[in-house]
């Protein structure tokens, strides 16, 4: 199974252009796979995929914003891609995720850096910022778990099959009621159904961040809610990060679903998210 995943990793990675290319960086967790492109000169924008994603993920959206950024989109340690954990050591922690994370922006001599997250990603990114405050200029939050509200339950129920005992039928039967029937891109839905057949560790988990901890974020943060997605109810934890972010920049994109949102609204999350991060240096901290 897995050769036919990263078969599917290699056609989305492809969709890139010919101009991407593909670094493995040692961190002490493992080798970590980063797909790139844009000028190297260009002022950085680190990915983070969604649980049982990967950087092929960014398929639609990373040469829009390579125009003025040198993108650089990681495969999580101990998930799915091309990343490969380091033997008697995992990532167990919100500390390990830090220490990480610094690692590879050191591999990639990356200072400081826009970061954005999926899903996982997002909350992983987040707890990145309130760690390492100096390492990040801008935070994107797409859709993010975890981080302002729970789950909602009747997603849980219909995920536990799927976590349980993966197939690609599972997988394949839970992305489609998530999505509500949209459509899905073919290239996308093969990578995940073959993901089932991917080993993975078990993600890190914890707490939400403290809301002392939130509103002391002085890192600008733009955050998009994918408004038809079943993960969370996306109104009511729009307003819950609202309260605790007063100072970002929050929007509900309708009608579109939680899995799959980097590509299923490219073109709107391509132009916020461009429009965000391409914004001059000296708006780069939040007003006090």
């Amino acid at each position: 199974m897995s050769e036919e995943f990263f078969a599917a990793y290699d056609e989305l990675c492809a969709r890139w252009g010919p101009d991407a290319e593909r670094l493995d960086i040692p961190t002490p967790y493992g080798a970590t796979r980063v797909n790139c492109l844009g000028a190297k000169e260009a002022p950085p924008l680190l990915l983070l995929p969604g649980g049982r994603e990967s950087s092929a993920t960014w398929f639609a959206n990373a040469a829009q914003w390579a125009r003025t950024h040198r993108v650089l989109a990681a495969d999580l340690i101990g998930d799915t891609g091309h990343s490969v954990p380091a033997p008697g050591r995992s990532i167990r922690s919100v500390a390990d995720l830090g220490r990480w994370l610094d690692a590879l922006l050191d591999g990639l001599g990356v200072e400081r850096t826009a970061l954005a997250g999926h899903s996982y990603g997002g909350w992983i990114a987040l707890h990145y910022a309130l760690l390492s405050p100096s390492r990040t200029n801008r935070l994107v939050l797409l859709d993010p778990t975890g981080c302002f509200a729970g789950y909602r339950p009747g997603y849980l129920l219909r995920a536990l099959p799927m976590l349980l005992a993966p197939s690609p039928a599972r997988v394949r039967s839970f992305l489609r009621w998530e999505s509500r029937g949209a459509p899905l891109d073919p290239g996308w839905l093969r990578l995940q159904e073959a993901s089932a057949g991917f080993e993975t560790v078990r993600p890190v988990t914890g707490p939400r961040p403290s809301a002392a901890a939130l509103r002391a974020l002085n890192t600008p943060v733009r955050i998009l809610f994918a408004g038809g997605g079943r993960a969370h109810d996306a109104g009511r934890t729009a307003k819950a990060a609202a309260a605790l972010l007063p100072h970002a920049e929050i929007d509900v994109l309708p009608g579109v679903g939680h899995h799959g949102l980097p590509h299923r609204a490219a073109a709107e999350i391509n132009a916020l998210v461009g429009e965000f991060v391409d914004r001059p240096a000296l708006d780069a901290a939040r007003p006090e």
